[in-house]
C-alpha cells in the first residue's frame, strides 16, 4: 500500500496577527506541484484566522493540544468540538513538550487521543525518547510503552483514523537529528508494533519524523521506508523552509 506523504506543521507558542497572514497567503501560493498532504497546526486564538485565510486551498489546519473532555467546568480547556468549529482536521496529542512540561501522563495522552476521534478529529499521536533514554539504550521500551497505551484504550482500528509522529526529544530544537537510519530503525519497530495488532493498520498508519527537520535532510529523511513525512516546528515558521520540506516530501 502506497502511503501519501504528509508534512504538518507545528507553530508552539509563535505567532501573531499579521506575521501569521503573510505566512498563511505565502503556504496557500506555494503549494502549485506539492503532492503530500500539508497542514499547519496553530495555537487556539488564531484558528479562526487560520481557517479564513485557508479555506478552499489543498492546506489543512488544526490545533496543538485539545482538552481529554467533550465539555464541563473544566477553566481555560479547549475540547474537540470547539476545534472543528474553526474547521480544524487535526489535534495534536502528547507532543513532548506537553509530556515534559505540563504533566501529560500516557494515560491522559490516550484520553486526549480517544477525545480527539470521538469529536471527529485526527489525532497526530507524538510519541519519543529523550536523550538519557536514548543513552539507556530503552528507546524501544519508551516508544512502545506509549504507543501502547492508546492501543489498550482505543485499540488498533483507532490508528486507521490517526497519524503516528515520532519525535526523539534530544533532536527537537537542539539542531541535532537522529541519523535517516537511526529514524528509520525506530519507525520500523513502531509499525512493527502496529502490526502485531493489525497488519493492514500497522502497513496503511502515517508514521511523521519530528526531530529537526530542514529542507537540506528532508528529502533524505523521507526516502526512508517508514517515514512518511514530517511534524515540522522551527521551520514551519518560515514559509520558504516549510514549502522546501513539503516540496521534499
Amino acid at each position: 500500500m502506497a502511503r501519501t506523504k504528509f508534512v504538518a506543521g507545528n507553530w508552539k507558542m509563535h505567532g501573531g496577527l499579521a506575521v501569521n497572514l503573510s505566512l498563511l497567503n505565502a503556504l496557500r501560493g506555494g503549494m502549485a506541484g506539492v503532492k503530500a498532504q500539508v497542514a499547519v497546526c496553530a495555537p487556539y486564538p488564531y484558528l479562526a484566522q487560520v481557517q479564513s485565510v485557508l479555506a478552499g486551498s489543498p492546506v489543512g489546519w488544526g490545533a496543538q493540544d485539545l482538552s481529554e473532555h467533550a465539555q464541563g467546568a473544566y477553566t481555560g480547556e479547549v475540547a474537540a468540538g470547539m476545534l472543528t468549529e474553526f474547521g480544524c482536521r487535526y489535534a495534536i496529542v502528547g507532543h513532548s513538550e506537553r509530556r515534559c512540561y505540563y504533566g501529560d501522563t500516557d494515560d491522559v495522552v490516550a484520553a486526549k487521543f480517544a477525545a480527539a476521534l470521538a469529536g471527529g478529529l485526527v489525532p497526530i499521536l507524538c510519541i519519543g525518547e529523550t536523550l538519557a533514554e536514548r543513552e539507556a539504550n530503552i528507546t524501544a521500551e519508551v516508544v512502545t510503552r506509549q504507543l501502547e497505551a492508546v492501543l489498550n484504550r482505543s485499540g488498533v482500528a483507532a490508528l486507521a483514523g490517526a497519524v503516528i509522529a515520532y519525535e526523539p526529544v534530544w533532536a527537537i530544537g537542539t539542531g541535532k537529528t537522529a541519523t535517516p537510519a537511526q529514524a528509520q530503525a525506530v519507525h520500523a519497530l513502531i509499525r512493527a508494533r502496529v502490526a502485531r495488532d493489525n497488519a493492514a493498520i500497522g502497513a496503511g498508519v502515517q508514521i511523521l519524523y519530528g526531530g529537526s527537520v530542514k529542507p537540506g535532510n528532508a528529502a533524505e529523511l523521507f526516502g526512508q521506508a517508514d517515514i512518511d513525512g514530517g511534524l515540522i516546528g522551527g521551520a514551519s515558521l518560515v514559509a520558504k523552509d516549510f514549502l522546501g520540506i513539503c516540496a521534499a516530501a
